[in-house]
């Protein structure tokens, strides 16, 4: 299908065939999954999953693309659904949802954010982005990439790069290099918040100005009594606590006992 890239759209089409065998090859689908695509484009990824399972939505926004795709799947295969994957209920296709797609590099934060927010209806997500996003979705604590990102998407997910995409990958290529993450949301939370609402509010302040330490970028939850009760040294900054560390923080400013005292910098180190 002859096709314009739209800037407005993030659209990059990928076009190598290894990186796609690669990419199904590490869905791996089955016939009965419950398979959604986002951003399906030109079909690249859409044939050879179309082909695996028994139904397979995908949501697209390009009105152009979803002709052409209505034309070029039948209807009783590929399930076209228009619009903004923003604002998509994936929880309405069902339980155990497999996701996949080449995210719009422009809202994959807020993208992966919302799919999150559907966590419990999900089996797993095998998604592309840029990849210094997915450098910052998987790093540990006390790392430069560590960050706001890591935290709230590490509390509901195991995270996993399984792919590095080169830019030639794609039409028009990006000036940026890809990676394929896996994320599979936690059957337990390890750490469970009492509050979610206030640990994504507690973590948002404490990356805010990541040079602040704890006592400062944190004033407006706790005083230096409150770090001393904690067990936690309030000259740390948000980098250097855990997942857990953060919910334990959440919890305290929520009002209910911390599970374990905070880590101090030794144990960090």
């Amino acid at each position: 299908m002859p096709h314009t890239p739209r800037k407005r759209f993030g659209q990059n089409f990928l076009i190598d065939e290894g990186v796609i065998d690669a990419i199904v090859a590490a869905v791996s689908p089955q016939a009965g999954d419950r398979l959604v695509e986002i951003g399906p484009g030109l079909g690249a990824l859409t044939r050879p999953l179309a082909s695996r399972v028994d139904r397979l939505h995908v949501i697209e926004i390009d009105r152009d693309i979803i002709a052409w795709l209505q034309r070029e799947f039948p209807a009783t295969r590929v399930t076209v659904h228009e619009g903004d994957a923003l604002d998509f209920d994936f929880s309405a296709l069902g339980p155990r949802l497999r996701v996949v797609g080449n995210l719009p590099y422009n809202i994959s934060t807020p993208l992966l954010f919302h799919l999150a927010g559907h966590a419990a209806a999900v089996r797993d997500l095998h998604v592309m982005l840029q990849k210094e996003v997915v450098e910052r979705m998987v790093a540990e604590p006390s790392g430069s990439a560590y960050g706001r990102l890591s935290v709230m998407l590490q509390y509901r997910f195991e995270l996993e790069q399984v792919l590095a995409v080169p830019a030639t990958a794609f039409r028009p290529a990006p000036k940026v290099e890809s990676a394929v993450v896996r994320l599979t949301p936690h059957h337990c939370l390890p750490h469970a918040a009492s509050d979610e609402a206030l640990l994504a509010k507690v973590v948002t302040a404490a990356f805010a100005q990541r040079r602040k330490t704890l006592r400062n970028s944190l004033k407006g939850y706790f005083g230096a009594a409150d770090f001393e009760r904690l067990g936690l040294d309030g000259g740390l900054r948000a980098q250097d606590l855990s997942v857990g560390d953060f919910v334990r923080l959440s919890d305290a400013a929520a009002g209910a006992a911390p599970q374990a005292p905070l880590r101090s910098m030794n144990s960090i180190l």
